[in-house]
């Protein structure tokens, strides 16, 4: 029974992401479906030229209480996805991070208040350093290459937003869309880093403990 708990104890926070993820998405489809049903209406907000609705366009409408609730939930859903998988990894549930910066890591905390965006580079930078000490570890590379893939795409689709949000307002708008859609991709990479904590007991994988299987296996091949 013991085991068993053990085992299961973790579903708790491991489905945090699935249920941001979820609401974030079906919230688009809702704000897509509401604006088609409705005949693609012209809002107020949307310039003269304009046929594709933003985001902000229709969420602005009666539709804003669910938005606003779906934006709140999903930001939440983020930050306990962060700390989550902060704790794990440092509780040796996780692989650790090996390489010791000094004041680095300070300094990319406050950096990551400016957005989502900087804290998807650093996160993918963390998960390289890992997978750079336990290269061995397919689990760690598969992650780190997700989230580096998704969030590069996410990236350069922001900068053809900008690019092109008081240009062609259409072509930003739909780009708008596609960066939202992207997101939920993004959320789900972490349902897989907190499963990989399943059946791991707290300090399996600590630094030391890791450290030491090395130099024994070294021994052993020497």
């Amino acid at each position: 029974m013991a085991i068993f708990s053990h085992q299961r104890h973790h579903w708790a926070y491991v489905w945090i992401p699935i249920v941001g993820a979820f609401v974030w998405f079906f919230t688009l489809w809702a704000l897509i479906i509401t604006w088609l049903a409705t005949g693609k209406p012209h809002y107020s907000s949307m310039t003269s030229d304009q046929t594709i609705a933003y985001i902000s366009d229709v969420a602005a409408d009666f539709l804003k209480p669910l938005f606003i609730v779906a934006c709140s939930i999903t930001a939440v859903s983020f930050i306990l996805d962060l700390i989550f998988e902060r704790y794990l990894r440092h509780s040796g549930r996780l692989m650790p991070n090996m390489r010791h910066t000094g004041t680095r890591p300070r300094c990319f905390l406050l950096v990551f208040i400016v957005g989502v965006a900087l804290s998807a580079i650093f996160t993918i930078v963390e998960f390289r350093w890992i997978s750079k000490d336990f290269g061995e570890i397919r689990l760690l590379k598969t992650s780190y290459w997700m989230k580096a893939i998704i969030a590069g795409l996410l990236i350069i689709a922001a900068i053809a937003f900008a690019a092109t949000r008081f240009v062609v307002v259409n072509v930003g708008a739909v780009i708008e869309w596609v960066i939202a859609f992207g997101y939920t991709f993004y959320l789900l990479t972490f349902y897989y880093d907190l499963r990989q904590s399943k059946g791991v007991h707290k300090g399996e994988l600590s630094a030391d403990r890791i450290n030491n299987s090395e130099r024994y296996r070294m021994r052993q091949v020497v």
